[in-house]
């Protein structure tokens, strides 16, 4: 009795479960799509339909006009899976990521969790790179490490600048490694004793504190080491209030999940 054909559809997602992302896969670069995207025959595919695409953004560190000044039809070409798509079967791959081999090996090297140091190379309003110990230089960045804004304090901060500086040595902690971007992603404050742990003020309380910052809606006050609420404007009924005066409050609203604290003049 003959058997039935394979379902395509099923073969379809056993190939595609076996490409998870972040794997390493070879091919031969078998032409260019419309949008500058370029296509690749995997190792191991059906020869008559290539799977494989490396969006222009992927392809190569290095800034180019056309495709074809990075890569040739025929060319062997060694990248990362991006991306799968279980309609089309195509596979989005990203060359740039395995392009510096130094790089990629040194990103597969940190592991969520690991400490690393190194020295603040750039601060913009975006993020601060930092060139972390050891690290290959970077094709494009000056630094491997890189902070985001949410990662620097446990503060209010309007600039990272109000933290860190070029040329300062800062310690963190390895939250996630990125080859999409060509980072380690690190965080400072994961090193930093959390000012909520510390708070002993709660809801009713009243406390005096120093005004950290005023915004356009209140002003923010320090009510624990680290830790600050904000009294809304509403509530201060037109007092001129500047930075760094002292301010008398009562605790209206603590919220640890959030990690809001609302507050309102005492006096």
């Amino acid at each position: 009795m003959t058997e039935p054909a394979p379902d395509p559809l099923e073969r379809l997602r056993e190939r595609l479960a076996a490409l998870p992302d972040g794997e390493v896969r070879t091919g031969t670069v078998a032409g260019f799509g419309e949008r500058g995207d370029v296509l690749v025959q995997l190792d191991g595919d059906d020869p008559q339909a290539p799977t494989g695409s490396i969006p222009r953004h992927l392809l190569s560190w290095s800034a180019f006009e056309d495709p074809g000044e990075v890569v040739s039809v025929g060319q062997r070409i060694t990248a990362e899976v991006f991306g799968v798509d279980e309609q089309s079967g195509h596979v989005t791959l990203s060359a740039k990521a395995c392009e510096d081999e130094a790089l990629y090996r040194y990103l597969r090297s940190k592991q969520r969790g690991d400490v690393v140091a190194g020295t603040v190379a750039a601060v913009h309003n975006f993020g601060v790179f930092v060139r972390l110990d050891g690290e290959p230089a970077h094709p494009a960045y000056p630094g491997t490490g890189f902070v985001r804004i949410p990662e620097l304090t446990w503060s209010h901060i309007d600039h990272p600048e109000e933290v860190v500086r070029p040329g300062q040595r800062v310690t963190g902690e390895v939250i996630d490694t990125d080859t999409y971007q060509g980072e380690v992603v690190v965080s400072l404050k994961a090193l930093q004793e959390d000012p909520w742990d510390a708070l002993a003020a709660g809801t009713g309380d009243v406390v005096t504190g120093p005004v950290t910052k005023v915004i356009p809606f209140g002003v923010f006050v320090r009510v624990g080491e680290a830790a600050e609420g904000l009294v809304h404007e509403s509530d201060l009924d037109g007092r001129a209030v500047r930075e760094g005066q002292e301010l008398t409050v009562r605790i209206v609203e603590i919220d640890r999940v959030l990690r809001r604290i609302r507050l309102a003049p005492a006096g």
